[in-house]
């Protein structure tokens, strides 16, 4: 198994990078944001996942190896493969990823071109327990106090509000679930504590 990779760019695509590694060119699938990342000629070093078929082998690189562990963790899906699984990731941040399948978010996975909600759900339903055990923080927040079991009534309400007052998913969601645990129940109170704690930031 090649777990890391470590060369010069020799070329790079949407999502390829040719690393040369003592005179031999190693192709890496790599996520749209590592590719449009790197610079020709420069050194850089890739966790890396090989995958082996009857008929073909892959190379997968990425930058941390947090991304490949998730990146692992995504291809054990049923349904879900490599393609499918680098569209997540360079589609979504980390934190929008491990909140998304934490707080049960079918609507923020299914922005990832060819995630439907189906394939959402399974993602969901899978990964949701296992990704406590992978990541135990995110942003210094802890997993477990961020579980979708944690909500409070109104919270759907108050998440509507925040996101048609411009705010991100990602921001009024982590926001939100600051307040929940404030046991702030009713979705104007929540609305206005969250708001408070976003103007804040």
């Amino acid at each position: 198994m090649i777990a890391m990779l470590k060369g010069t760019v020799w070329a790079h695509e949407a999502d390829k990078i040719i690393l040369d590694v003592g005179g031999t060119g190693y192709l890496l699938h790599v996520t749209s944001g590592c590719a449009a990342a790197v610079r020709q000629g420069e050194e850089r070093v890739f966790h890396t996942y090989l995958q082996v078929r009857d008929d073909d082998l892959a190379l997968f690189g990425f930058n941390l190896k947090e991304e490949k562990e998730l990146f692992l963790q995504l291809l054990s899906v049923s349904g879900i493969g490599p393609k499918a699984a680098l569209s997540v990731l360079s589609t979504l941040t980390l934190k929008q990823i491990k909140l998304g399948i934490i707080n049960e978010d079918v609507a923020l996975l299914t922005q990832v071109p060819g995630i439907g909600p189906k394939s959402a759900k399974r993602i969901i339903l899978e990964l949701k327990e296992k990704i406590k055990d992978l990541v135990l923080e995110v942003d210094g927040e802890n997993v477990e106090e961020l579980a979708g079991d944690t909500i409070g009534p109104g919270l759907n309400e108050a998440l509507d509000t925040l996101l048609a007052l411009g705010f991100s998913r990602v921001e009024a969601s982590s926001a939100l679930h600051k307040v929940n645990r404030n046991k702030t129940s009713s979705t104007e109170d929540q609305v206005k504590e969250a708001l408070r704690l976003l103007a804040n930031r």
